[in-house]
């Protein structure tokens, strides 16, 4: 270890918000060269290639063969896909001395399809499925955790290549039992969840999630097995309501009621219903933004939804497209419509056939017969007995609605818990976009030319290394799992006697030669030190040789349970060997 390039370190940084980010850093395993982007110490480039040989593994075990793609990519695939386009500002954009146009790529469906569209033209080349193990560039608006969310991050992105659909689905279960197979492998919980495909496109689309207090990923979860990630929840849409005995709908005064709870008081105040009280669930809120897709005009959009919830920002981002600015209206945007009297708007100027022509879009609960107290469109006045269907008319639904704990789930499978983790990797049935967008073509059986369809299978293997970081450190430092750990064993001389030292050389070097992997602490440092060095580490086994030496004894700790043992000196290699080995 006097050796080694590592520098612990007793504070946290500053910019530190999780304990992986904070463990890492003060361990010696990364260091932060700008914001989003880290340099590998060699401790932590020891866990990334152990990460990363689990993925080639478990990937050369289901016939994936691995290429290596350039990170410096033209721009004219990814023009021919729109993606030039649709990523907006979250690509890093630069030009070469001749003014050539490129980007540094944030994936590579379109190189991937390339490269099989050059080579291969027969439906006898496929099944196909190939990978590689490459830095990509994303420039993050907010990095954010380390390596958890940097703007370069080491990714495994895997696509497979077949003649028609159910080839596609064969492709995708093998992909998937691989997938299990890693996560079971890198030694933390995990759960599987329905997702949104997002930029990427295609149909089905699955998460691997590690399920962590800290994670930035909201997903639920039933009793009877549903999982999915917030952003794909669909909301059980009730059964239309007969309207026919509604009362027609009436304009109230309810003056200094621009906030739902100032409504539901006013309401219950001054037009009490005849029986029970109002509430935010009776209100239909109607929320304006601004959409701007990359390279396009912004448009406003108007989002009603019960009063009682709000709009989730990533279920709103899922629905429009992450690449798409989305942003609340501001005095302006209301400046240029008059006709929107803020607190008091309804659905009477909103929709594609209103004055305002603003699209409108409902949360599905919002179904034909439903009656809400909502804007009357006037300062001081808001209608009541509003009848969806009778009314008024929206342009569509949207999921946007906050998902609650206790909401049923939408298979029936019981009410929804809420729970956070980590994306580790997903899986996409991407079908024929990027192939029909850059002319991947192979004759089938018949001698016919069809299009090529396609899957993607991406794992954060950066982000894999701080997962497992933050799944198993605790308040002394990070505890790494057996087959992570960039040593097996830390072996600390707590002392500066010469026989001591002479004995933990010759201790190191018999494990050693029994292939175990081992850092010996020989620095001149007080044993304290070593011993909260070793904890900060988080090799899984401590060997001490210290006083108890002068006895014949060592102790072996682990550092996962915190237990310790007393071995005899004679019997301490082999002792270490078996525990190593399990």
């Amino acid at each position: 270890m006097s050796e080694l390039f590592v520098r612990t370190l007793r504070e946290a940084p500053a910019d530190a918000e999780v304990p992986s980010h904070q463990w890492l850093v003060r361990a010696g395993y990364i260091r932060r060269a700008a914001p989003g982007i880290y340099s590998w110490l060699p401790l932590g480039l020891k866990v990334l290639r152990k990460v990363e040989a689990i993925v080639r593994e478990e990937m050369e075990a289901i016939g994936a063969q691995e290429v290596s793609f350039p990170a410096l990519l033209p721009k004219e695939p990814y023009e021919a896909s729109n993606r030039w386009t649709d990523y907006g500002d979250s690509i890093f954009r630069l030009k070469d001395r001749k003014g050539g146009d490129y980007l540094l790529g944030p994936t590579h469906e379109e190189m991937f399809t390339l490269l099989v569209k050059d080579l291969y033209s027969s439906y006898k080349d496929l099944p196909l499925s190939l990978y590689q193990v490459q830095t990509k560039y994303r420039d993050e608006a907010r990095p954010r955790a380390g390596i958890l969310r940097g703007r370069e991050f080491i990714m495994k992105d895997a696509y497979s290549f077949d003649v028609d659909d159910a080839g596609l689905q064969a492709s995708y279960q093998r992909h998937r039992e691989a997938y299990i197979r890693i996560f079971d492998r890198l030694g933390f919980e995990y759960v599987i969840v329905q997702a949104t495909s997002g930029a990427m496109g295609g149909s089905a689309s699955e998460e691997f999630l590690a399920v962590l207090a800290n994670g930035e990923d909201t997903y639920v979860r039933s009793p009877g097995g549903y999982a999915a990630n917030v952003e794909a929840v669909t909301v059980p849409v009730p059964e239309a309501l007969p309207y026919d005995d509604a009362p027609a709908a009436h304009v109230e005064d309810t003056p200094d009621s621009t906030t739902i709870t100032t409504l539901v008081e006013a309401a219950n105040r001054l037009h009490p219903k005849a029986e029970g009280e109002w509430t935010a669930a009776d209100t239909l809120k109607n929320v304006l933004f601004m959409i701007t897709p990359p390279g396009g005009e912004s448009e406003a959009l108007a989002v009603g939804l019960p009063g009682d919830r709000e709009v989730d920002a990533k279920r709103l981002e899922a629905q429009i497209g992450e690449e798409v600015a989305i942003e609340p209206f501001t005095d302006e945007d209301f400046a240029r419509h008059p006709e929107l009297i803020k607190g008091y708007i309804g659905p009477g100027v909103l929709g594609s056939e209103s004055k305002t022509k603003i699209k409108y879009l409902v949360d599905p609960r919002v179904v034909t017969g439903t009656r809400w107290v909502t804007g009357a469109d006037a300062e001081g006045q808001h209608v009541f007995d509003l009848v969806c269907g009778r009314d008024f008319t929206p342009d569509g639904t949207i999921e946007v609605a906050e998902v609650r704990a206790g909401d049923p789930a939408p298979d029936g499978s019981g009410p929804l818990e809420l729970a956070r983790g980590i994306e580790m990797g997903h899986i996409f049935q991407l079908g024929r976009t990027y192939a029909e967008a850059l002319g991947l073509k192979v004759l089938d059986q018949n001698g016919k030319l069809v299009t090529v369809t396609m899957g993607s299978y991406g794992v954060g293997v950066s982000r894999a290394v701080a997962a497992v970081a933050e799944y198993s450190c605790d308040d002394k430092g990070l505890a790494w799992p057996r087959q992570l750990a960039p040593f097996d064993v830390q072996l600390v001389a707590a002392g500066k006697d010469a026989a001591l030292l002479e004995k933990a050389q010759q201790v190191a070097q018999e494990l050693a030669d029994r292939g175990i992997e081992v850092l010996f602490d020989d620095r001149k440092a007080s044993p304290g030190v070593k011993f909260a060095d070793a904890e900060i580490l988080g090799m899984p086994t401590t060997v001490v040789l210290g006083k108890r030496l002068a006895d014949g004894m060592a102790e072996v700790r682990d550092r996962a349970t915190g237990e310790a043992v007393d071995v005899a000196v004679d019997d301490l290699v082999e002792h270490v060997v078996a525990a190593v080995r399990g």
